[in-house]
């Protein structure tokens, strides 16, 4: 570590140092260490860092250093653009609350049942994560007060300006305390985030972290040329040729990604959906079978895709290309994560050259067009794992481990064939292996977890 990174640990509390080494921290990222020292002065901050690049630790110690574990009143709000990222960063603050005891983190988003969640600020958090819609919703209705708020996060700020919620935060900030922190983090800089800065805060430290070499992604892109008529074929031999265990194709439309990945479906390819169609719980579902490998291929539009934090991606297929190159690089970035190489490919049409001009531009390439064999009729790309559900959750007191033990301990699986475990409010799910699945389903009939008995099923 370097001098200043030592003495920005020792102004952390060894409680939390602790930890944070337990949970494999070693040192702190750019970001980390240009916004941490002026998060913990009180100071507002914009901070234009990629994805990936650790901002959401940076500002989840800042907030939890400064909360009164004593006070069950909202002291801090993160405003995120869609539930999934609010989950993941819920997920993150969670884990780095833990040096302290007793932080209630509360998740209020759209597509989930109101009455829990006003059952939930009644008994008071110190912590709220959620989406300008519902937000909105629960101040409207005086369920949620914002008086003794002291910190205030924008996450992933462009892309709420994008899809729409500049008015929806107006509002908000509106029913906060005039003195008070405000965070602003984003992945691009442009005017209208310039604007949203000079209107809610206070003279800003600004922050930007270019891409370091060895943080960024490795990807090779291609391209193949494919009209519209013929692409679904392409994508399949797309998929024959790169040979993925797990890759995402973005569409520009949710009615092209449902009708792309019933056709996959429907040709052996075990894909799936996500778009803004869908209840929250089918994405939910959708999301756990992708990032616990009992789903194969994820298609999905761009909004739906905001949030998704899954590590091994081997390949990313632009079925349809974006005119927006920030869009491209974002779609493309979650492949190549943490020093693996990826892959991306771009179906590309005859009306499609002069995004290729805009690729080739903002990477600094030639694009390298490729010829596909076509697909082997035979071809198939069946995952290893399925997904069992249970009808019980974090707030019936199941926790992962009381779902490991029953599978292990209680009825003999071994730990390998058990994959990742995923706990909601009122179910939870894992994946195990596709051949023991219905055996593990069958016995849980007549087998009780944490003393009584749980449906359990497989996802489909």
């Amino acid at each position: 570590m370097t001098q200043f990174q030592d003495t920005l640990k020792q102004q952390l509390p060894s409680k939390l140092t602790t930890l944070l080494s337990d949970m494999g921290f070693t040192r702190f990222t750019p970001i980390q260490e240009q916004s941490l020292p002026a998060i913990m002065d009180g100071k507002d901050i914009l901070a234009q860092a990629q994805t990936g690049s650790g901002k959401t630790l940076a500002f989840a110690i800042g907030v939890l250093l400064k909360i009164n574990p004593r006070f069950f009143g909202v002291q801090a709000l993160v405003m995120c653009p869609t539930r999934e990222l609010a989950d993941q960063v819920s997920k993150e603050i969670r884990k780095v609350a833990r040096f302290q005891e007793n932080i209630k983190v509360l998740s209020l988003c759209g597509g989930m049942p109101f009455g829990p969640q006003i059952n939930s600020l009644e008994h008071g958090a110190h912590i709220v994560v959620g989406t300008p819609g519902r937000l909105m919703e629960h101040l409207r209705k005086g369920t949620l007060r914002l008086n003794a708020l002291s910190t205030l996060v924008l996450d992933e700020a462009d892309r709420m300006l994008d899809m729409g919620f500049v008015d929806s935060i107006r509002e908000v900030v509106e029913l906060t305390p005039k003195e008070k922190q405000t965070l602003l983090f984003s992945a691009t800089y442009g005017d209208n985030i310039e604007a949203l800065s000079a209107e809610f805060q206070r003279q800003p430290i600004s922050i930007k972290v270019e891409i370091q070499e060895d943080l960024k992604p490795n990807i090779e892109q291609f391209f193949v040329r494919s009209e519209n008529a013929n692409k679904t074929t392409a994508l399949l031999s797309c998929l024959q040729h790169f040979a993925p265990r797990q890759a995402i194709v973005f569409c520009n439309t949710k009615a092209e990604s449902q009708l792309v990945a019933d056709w996959l479906d429907d040709h052996k390819v075990a894909a799936q959906a996500i778009h803004g169609d869908l209840e929250q719980k089918q994405r939910d579902q959708v999301l756990v079978r992708f990032s616990n490998q009992s789903s194969c291929i994820l298609v999905a539009t761009d909004v739906a895709a905001r949030g998704i934090d899954v590590k091994e991606v081997d390949l990313i297929v632009n079925y349809d290309t974006t005119r927006d190159t920030d869009v491209h690089t974002h779609r493309i970035g979650r492949t190549g994560r943490a020093g693996a190489a990826g892959v991306a490919v771009n179906l590309i049409t005859s009306k499609d050259d002069y995004k290729v001009r805009d690729i080739e531009s903002r990477f600094d390439i030639k694009a390298n067009f490729i010829e596909l064999d076509e697909a082997d009729p035979t071809y198939r790309l069946i995952p290893e794992k399925t997904t069992i559900a249970f009808d019980a959750g974090r707030k019936n007191k199941l926790r992962p481990g009381d779902i490991l033990g029953a599978l292990t301990a209680g009825l003999g699986l071994d730990k390998q064939q058990v994959g990742k475990i995923d706990i909601f409010d009122f179910h939870a799910y894992v994946a195990v292996d596709n051949q023991v699945a219905k055996k593990v389903v069958k016995a849980l009939e007549n087998k009780k977890i944490k003393g009584r008995n749980i449906r359990a099923r497989i996802l489909r």
